[in-house]
């Protein structure tokens, strides 16, 4: 294959909606170098440049089955790997360092290699590790995903730029918040029509139609939290749903703080099995792609010391297990039958 052209996506898509991504494609132009496979860093980045790219693009995800992204680490010469692709989809954010380092070596020495980054364009958007969630907010987050960007105001009291974050302190979790999953996938979009123009409206099409089951998953996490009785959950694991908590209002209260490798102190867990009791929480969640170590443990050590009799799983969508790959879920698939469900019970909007 003769690679000829580089396209490095660094410009944002900006509000999307399903209409508007015609119109981010327009002016695309140039010659059309194509390429035919790429990689892109983790599950969820993997599965939409699948869903966009359809049958134009073979995408690669180099996180193992039964192995979460966030944390995780490259063995061998991915980075020689993925120079001989076409294209690599990540995040740019120091949580996924290696994914960095691996861009940067592409933006230098390799001129053949498009890279998109999931992240352009939503600098605004972003939460840092310590961004407090208002769980009585959800009427706030009401308005249409064309006008989230004016609907944001309150994540901007730092300065009248932005955020003022540096890069180690902003949450990646973005992924988990439907309504700016749709402004990276439309990033995607874009990167790949831009470096491949002859099949453009390829991905603008299965954009526009993958954006449209993004906008009926947020509205079923509306539709969840307005029949919502509690506003307030348990989650054994790391908080990575901040996003999630932040874009309909609601407080997933975790022993173990932010970090995969924090370990939840006894202080932490007595405040914890006190929560539960006082609001007569019967279901805890957890995280099962740590149902085999500690954080399992942890599950058992709360349905032990509170009233709590249940537990179910959650996803954070950086990773897919065995048992959900053989079933074919992707990322919409594993939020309907996996996250919805479990947010469902445990919030008691049955």
């Amino acid at each position: 294959m003769d690679f000829t052209r580089r396209a490095l996506v660094k410009t944002g898509a900006g509000a999307v909606a399903t209409g508007a991504l015609a119109g981010c494609l327009d002016d695309v132009g140039g010659a059309s170098a194509g390429f035919e496979d790429g990689y892109a860093a983790f599950f969820t980045l993997w599965d939409w440049a699948e869903q966009v790219s359809g049958d134009a693009v073979d995408f690669e995800n180099p996180v193992g089955t039964g192995e979460a992204g966030h944390g995780w680490s490259p063995g061998g010469d991915l980075t020689r790997e993925i120079a001989s692709s076409g294209a690599f989809v990540y995040l740019d954010t120091a949580e996924f360092s290696w994914a960095q380092d691996i861009a940067a070596t592409l933006e230098a020495d390799y001129d053949s290699v498009t890279v998109i980054d999931g992240l352009a364009g939503l600098e605004d958007e972003l939460l840092g590790w310590d961004h407090e969630v208002d769980a009585g907010g959800h009427d706030d987050h009401n308005e249409s995903h064309d006008d989230h960007g004016d609907d944001n105001e309150s994540h901007d009291e730092s300065d009248e730029g932005g955020h003022d974050h540096d890069e180690t302190s902003i949450d990646p979790h973005v992924w988990l918040d439907p309504v700016l999953a749709q402004d990276v996938v439309t990033t995607i979009a874009t990167g790949l029509a831009d470096a491949d123009p002859d099949n453009a409206e390829t991905y603008e099409d299965n954009a526009a139609e993958y954006v449209a089951g993004l906008e009926d998953l947020d509205r079923q996490f509306e539709d969840l939290i307005d029949a919502a009785d509690r506003r307030v959950a348990v989650f054994a694991g790391h908080d990575s749903f901040t996003y999630l908590q932040d874009r309909y209002g609601f407080d997933l209260h975790t022993p173990v703080g932010v970090s995969a490798q924090d370990q939840a102190t006894t202080e932490d867990m007595a405040a914890t099995i006190d929560l539960i009791d006082e609001e007569g929480i019967e279901t805890v969640l957890y995280n099962p792609f740590k149902a085999t170590d500690g954080s399992y443990q942890m599950v058992e050590n709360i349905l032990e010391g509170s009233n709590a009799t249940d537990a179910m799983p959650i996803t954070h969508l950086s990773g897919t297990l065995g048992q959900w790959q053989e079933k074919g879920w992707g990322y919409r698939d594993q939020m309907e039958e996996i996250n919805l469900p479990a947010f469902r019970e445990v919030l008691d909007a049955q």
